[in-house]
């Protein structure tokens, strides 16, 4: 338990109906979208000023206690479970969009904000935030950042770290740290901002964040593609790509995903497709026609029965926001959803898509094979109960041989959803010993007493 007079001491920080410790709130924060075991905090607590989120940094480290920072808790990974009896510092008190500077192009914004808010504020003034993930509607960009979040659009228009210009954060002892500028270009002092971009509040708490914008794409076009067989509508991927289009959007779904979000969603989705990939191109009118008809000629080529043009805003829309839903949609077939994000280089895919299916006969179990696949991140979807203690086992290897598969195929363990403690003991098979030593000096350097997010990413040794 957590001394009633550092209790106090928080609540005179953050206001004492911004501090929480009875066991229903505590019990609410102690889990994130990972399949990971909860654990409950000694006490929540929500800054509403920049001000009272450094004191309260500065009084977790003076007393020794493990912090946790949470922005929605959509994290994936396990990265926003916290510490027994440790600290939850929550940012939704900290929501403000601060600027939006159109001329320049960029926006300041505090870590609370939510990210399809800030999309929705900077497109009414005729400007793009182009990262989109999935949980957009509920997560935060401080999440984003610490995770270095992708999305639907990452294959033309890359991921989080693509647009952080500058951070202003909290080190460990409350000091306000800030790197990065307003400018396009910024050569001053360490990049401290990359470095804290998928951090995972390993090593400081932000405080404010700079934005990159662009102009927002003159005009869109989406179609479904649909295909008789996984292996066409994976080969297609891999044909779009090696013709030098870039789509804004290259989307694969299996027919088990497709039939999930279309019984959830009522899209109006080939439901008799083994596969159909969803595809958006933007930009200048004449561009995106010509890069429409030649994905149509190459889907036609290579496989497709039916290609399906979305006619206006609305059926685009419609189509869009189905897809969003798919982890929704499966997370109703079965008590526990295990939903991975092993990356593949891109001209991999069919092979990947292959792999998973391999494994999936392999153990005898229901995977659902949906996402990006324009940038090699699949989204294998295993759909399975925990409590079954003998098919949690086979899960557990399919999901070593998820891994194994990708890293094989030079990819990585996780494209857009951090190591958190889901994937920490699976990092050293991608990089290093080295790596990892290294790694820990950083911790060790920046946070002596361990309290930030401890566990995450890397387990520093004492």
């Amino acid at each position: 338990m957590i001394a009633e007079s550092i209790v106090q001491k928080f609540k005179t920080i953050v206001g004492k109906d911004n501090a929480w410790t009875d066991a229903a709130d505590l019990h609410t924060y102690a889990y994130d979208a990972a399949v990971v075991d909860p654990v409950r905090p000694g006490i929540v607590v929500r800054p509403t000023t920049t001000e009272a989120l450094g004191k309260a940094v500065r009084l977790c480290n003076d007393n020794g206690l493990p912090l946790t920072v949470r922005g929605a808790g959509t994290n994936l990974s396990g990265g926003t479970v916290p510490l027994e009896n440790g600290v939850v510092i929550v940012t939704n008190g900290l929501k403000s969009i601060l600027e939006i500077n159109e001329t320049d192009m960029y926006a300041v914004v505090q870590p609370g904000v939510v990210t399809a808010k800030l999309a929705a504020a900077v497109e009414a003034k005729g400007l793009f935030y182009p990262p989109d993930p999935g949980s957009q509607a509920v997560s935060t960009i401080g999440g984003n950042v610490a995770e270095n979040a992708g999305g639907l659009r990452g294959l033309k228009y890359g991921v989080t770290r693509d647009y952080v210009m500058g951070l202003s954060f909290f080190d460990v002892e409350g000091n306000l740290v800030k790197s990065g500028s307003r400018t396009v270009k910024c050569a001053t002092g360490y990049n401290l901002t990359g470095l804290m971009v998928g951090s995972e509040g390993t090593l400081g708490v932000f405080a404010g964040i700079i934005l990159k914008l662009i102009p927002l794409p003159a005009h869109r076009k989406a179609m479904i593609a649909v295909f008789e067989s996984l292996e066409k509508a994976s080969e297609a991927v891999a044909g779009i790509i090696a013709k030098r289009i870039v789509p804004a959007t290259l989307e694969f779904l299996d027919n088990f995903t497709i039939r999930a979000v279309e019984d959830f969603s009522k899209a109006g989705l080939p439901v008799d497709a083994a596969a159909m990939l969803l595809v958006e191109l933007d930009g200048h009118k004449a561009q995106v026609e010509e890069d429409a008809a030649r994905v149509e000629a190459l889907c036609q080529s290579m496989g497709a029965t039916s290609i399906r043009v979305a006619q206006d805003a609305a059926e685009r829309d419609r189509v869009w926001a189905a897809r969003r839903a798919a982890l929704s949609a499966l997370a109703q077939l079965k008590p526990t959803l295990v939903l991975e994000d092993a990356t593949v280089p891109r001209s991999r895919i069919p092979d990947m898509v292959a792999a998973i299916q391999a494994i999936a006969k392999r153990y005898n179990l229901t995977i659902g094979t949906f996402g990006h696949a324009g940038d090699g991140n699949l989204h294998p979807t295993i759909l399975t109960d925990k409590r079954d203690t003998k098919e949690w086992e086979r899960v557990e290897k399919a999901i070593d041989d998820i891994f194994d598969e990708a890293l094989k195929m030079g990819g990585t363990l996780s494209g857009e959803h951090g190591t958190g403690t889901a994937k920490s003991r699976y990092l050293e098979k991608e990089t290093s010993a080295g790596t990892i030593l290294f790694s820990s000096r950083i911790k060790r350097a920046m946070d002596p007493k361990n309290i930030l997010n401890p566990g995450k990413i890397i387990a520093v040794k004492e």
